[in-house]
């Protein structure tokens, strides 16, 4: 995955030039059905086609159990599932500003993490998969 600023981008349908662009972006924009973002190895988010679940702009959110052997997903939905600080993932998100589609950043509308960014680096690094 492609780092931005502080999470990672991918995109599982190969469209990932166009995930990046949306996410390189400050003014925001719709991300490409397949963008895969990744705050921390535990969890991601999966943008569907539209029309997938419009409550949560057609995001997917996943809760993920990582090992040096991969990734096994341990949860995943689109308005219940939880994230490693007890949040629920479409209620934190949903507050992002419209023009960022459902994607929190300090400055996107969001509630701050709990942790700072010291942690997150730190979660990240820590990340036992090749």
């Amino acid at each position: 995955m492609t780092p931005v600023r502080g999470f990672f981008v991918g995109n599982v349908l190969g469209a990932l030039d166009a995930s990046l662009a949306i996410a390189r972006s400050r003014d925001g924009g719709r991300y490409p059905p397949g963008t895969l973002l990744q705050l921390v190895p535990q969890e991601a988010m999966v943008k569907h086609r539209a029309g997938y679940n419009p409550p949560t702009n057609d995001w997917e959110f996943f809760s993920l159990d990582v090992s040096a052997q991969g990734t096994k997903i341990l949860t995943r939905g689109v308005e219940d599932v939880v994230n490693r600080f007890g949040g629920n993932c479409a209620a934190c998100h949903s507050a992002a500003e419209t023009r960022f589609d459902f994607v929190c950043e300090h400055d996107h509308g969001c509630a701050p993490l709990p942790v700072g960014d010291d942690v997150l680096r730190a979660v990240q690094q820590a990340d036992p998969r090749p």
